[in-house]
């Protein structure tokens, strides 16, 4: 069956780690008959924890796309990771679905990254489906839940199903919407009566969803107070817009492991998210960086958004797009905005978890795979060759954990350049850079479990075996009063001999620079080069710790020179001992690097973040409302103070605050801390 925009969902699972959101797809895939039998987490044989990665952890650390059909519709489920070091996945995601699923645990209620999870759909006004999992656990209050969920998500949330039991024990729901029952008989959900004692609440729920889609329409307004009943068909219509406008968000109940509340799910996520064609198009730039606009229909022209690029050690890479535009059929030539290449289209395919099947073509608004692309990777947009456009791409958070890997053999350090290269391509929030002062390799990413898990990918997939050590700080040096210094480099035993003597200023400056103010011809102009090029040369390495020296003045005085010994050679060393020769007289110090950092907190926790900063020696710069109850903290601090930021964060907000940084100046090491710094990193 052909599946056009129309009837296909692409739906996003979020939720904070441990909520059940793997258990919900096997659930949802086994409901729709993909599967004959449930994977379980713990026995490491779900659909999309499949990554050797992810069954260490017993936790998503990837993007996983699982295709359902059911009830004439194509649902392209996409189980996210719940933890934050992850957080790239996420945004890259929910950067080009429609649809949502943000699930809850019913016992923790609404944890950090659920909330970190809503306010990223809320901003991206992505219509979300809300499930509370984990509904026959012990102590577990609906209302308490529910109550919960609105203070903190939103007072428009509406239970469109309410749980039920025998007593305190939960074994059901009633679909408030049509007012049927549902009841878990030990094997599945049949269905069932609405209990007496629960008939007052479920009419009073169903009167509150007729009173709200009533208020969507004047006549249904009209109608609903002049006492008339809204027919099934216009609470659906109802409902569905409210819930595409973002007026209503739909609370449904469950458990993912007995399978309550799965069928539903699915049937509501047909009736009441959108289509890939519903709500906005998409914005893009054309070929001229005009500004347009694609709707996602067969009838225009084909594009698409690589959201996801997957590196496979033997069968090369693969490219996880949505298309946004148009259809796609193998044999097509595409071009890509980002490489400037035009590529024949050889294979496609459908994913579901890590099972791929050749497919031909594929519509608007649905997810595939395309192999042998040449340099394409997330983040890029493959559109027609006669109709070429651009998508902004995703903006990723920077890099705020690093740590130093070293290979434990040659071997082993002769690939790892062409593995990170490809890890990088999979990851496009893992930065990777050489310090050529410190000679360390260092790795960057959002976090301890972040990088710990492409340590164990380069151990599990390309054999590598690494060791890891904490980041060299790269410190500099300059002066802060001005001296002069003497330099004579003579050496003159027969044959040709060296002859150079200069007198130099060394001052601070806001930049290192050069100047001559020679008179009288001491020193012929030629060798001027000579004793700037041994300047430059000798602030590679300052005498308080052998680091780089910044931010000095040099200007040549004096100097004599030999008719027949002189030469370049000479007048460059007579520099580098000059500056020696002053260097100690002009009070040099040590400066550290400067950070800029951008803190986004929970206002609860502002004032415990601002005290830790202020033991950490920084500067707040700004400090403003960002949304959501949260503030935003500006602030410069030293490299040496953040270098375990991103744990301890975390641990002072109870993981609801994040940070980017980069990197500002070089300031003066406090005198305090000068012997410390130097005898930790002497060099020379």
């Amino acid at each position: 069956m052909t599946y056009t925009s129309k009837n296909i969902r692409d739906i996003a699972i979020l939720g904070h780690l441990g909520t059940g959101k793997t258990t919900l797809t096997e659930a949802l895939a086994y409901a729709s008959g993909a599967i004959k039998q449930k994977g379980e987490v713990e026995k490491k044989n779900t659909i999309s924890d499949y990554l050797p990665e992810e069954q260490a952890r017993l936790s998503s650390v990837s993007a996983s796309i699982v295709p359902l059909y059911y009830q004439d519709h194509k649902i392209n489920l996409i189980d996210l990771p719940g933890n934050d070091d992850f957080v790239g996945e996420i945004l890259s995601v929910t950067r080009l679905i429609k649809g949502a699923i943000l699930v809850i645990d019913a016992s923790a209620k609404v944890q950090v990254g659920t909330v970190k999870h809503w306010n990223i759909l809320r901003k991206r006004n992505i219509p979300t489906i809300i499930y509370v999992n984990k509904m026959d656990k012990e102590n577990v209050n609906f209302e308490e839940i529910l109550s919960d969920i609105r203070e903190k998500l939103g007072k428009n949330a509406i239970p469109f199903c309410y749980p039920i039991g025998h007593e305190e024990n939960f074994d059901g729901f009633v679909n408030v919407v049509d007012l049927k029952a549902r009841r878990y008989n030990g094997k599945e959900c049949v269905d069932d009566e609405i209990y007496p004692d629960k008939k007052a609440k479920i009419f009073e729920l169903h009167n509150t969803i007729c009173e709200a889609v009533a208020t969507t329409n004047e006549s249904l307004l009209d109608k609903f107070f002049g006492g008339e009943e809204l027919t099934r068909d216009e609470i659906h219509k109802g409902l569905r817009e409210g819930v595409l406008n973002g007026e209503l968000i739909p609370v449904l109940v469950g458990s993912a492991t007995k399978n309550i509340g799965i069928h539903t799910l699915l049937s509501m996520l047909i009736d009441y998210l959108p289509s890939p064609a519903d709500l906005k198009p998409y914005k893009a730039t054309d070929n001229n960086g005009n500004e347009i606009e694609r709707k996602t229909i067969d009838e225009e022209p084909f594009s698409a958004y690589v959201f996801k690029t997957i590196v496979d050690p033997y069968a090369g890479t693969l490219n996880i797009i949505k298309v946004n535009s148009g259809i796609l059929k193998v044999g097509d030539d595409i071009y890509c905005s980002q490489t400037g290449k035009t590529e024949k289209v050889n294979a496609l395919f459908e994913l579901f978890g890590k099972t791929q099947k050749a497919i031909t073509e594929v519509h608007a608004g649905d997810i595939c795979a395309i192999s042998k692309l040449t340099n394409v990777k997330s983040s890029m947009t493959l559109s027609s060759p006669k109709n070429i456009i651009t998508y902004k791409p995703v903006k990723y958070p920077t890099a705020v954990y690093f740590l130093a890997v070293l290979a434990k053999s040659k071997a082993d350090e002769d690939k790892m350049g062409q593995v990170l290269q490809k890890i990088q391509v999979e990851d496009p929030t893992l930065e990777v850079k050489r310090n050529q002062e410190t000679k360390q390799l260092l790795l960057g990413g959002a976090g301890q479990s972040h990088l710990q898990y492409i340590l164990d990918k380069m151990k599990n997939t390309y054999k590598l075996e690494l060791e890891t050590e904490k980041p060299k700080i790269v410190y500099r040096e300059t002066i802060t009063k001005e001296a002069t210094g003497d330099g004579r480099y003579i050496k003159q035993s027969g044959g040709a001999g060296f002859y150079g003597v200069v007198q130099m200023k060394f001052e601070p400056a806001p930049e290192s620079s050069f100047h001559e103010e020679i008179f009288g011809g001491a020193v012929s102009k030629n060798y001027f080069p000579a004793v700037e090029k041994g300047f430059y040369e000798a602030l590679n390495q300052g005498l308080l710790a052998g680091f780089p020296v910044l931010g000095v003045k040099a200007t040549l005085l004096d100097g004599k020179e030999h008719s027949v010994d002189s030469n370049e050679m000479a007048f460059k060393m007579a520099a580098i001992l000059a500056f020696k020769d002053a260097y100690m007289k002009c009070n040099p110090v040590i400066l550290e690097p400067i950070y800029k950092i951008t803190v986004n907190v929970n206002a609860s926790y502002v004032g415990d973040v601002l005290s830790d900063l202020n033991q950490k020696r920084a500067k707040i710069l700004d400090m403003q409302d960002a949304g959501n109850g949260n503030q935003e903290i500006v602030a410069l601090v030293p490299e040496a103070e953040i270098l375990a930021y991103a744990t301890e964060l975390k641990a002072i907000t109870q993981g609801s605050a994040f940070f980017n940084r980069e990197f500002a100046n070089y300031e003066q090491v406090p005198q305090f801390l000068k012997d410390k710094v130097i005898k930790e990193n002497k060099l020379i």
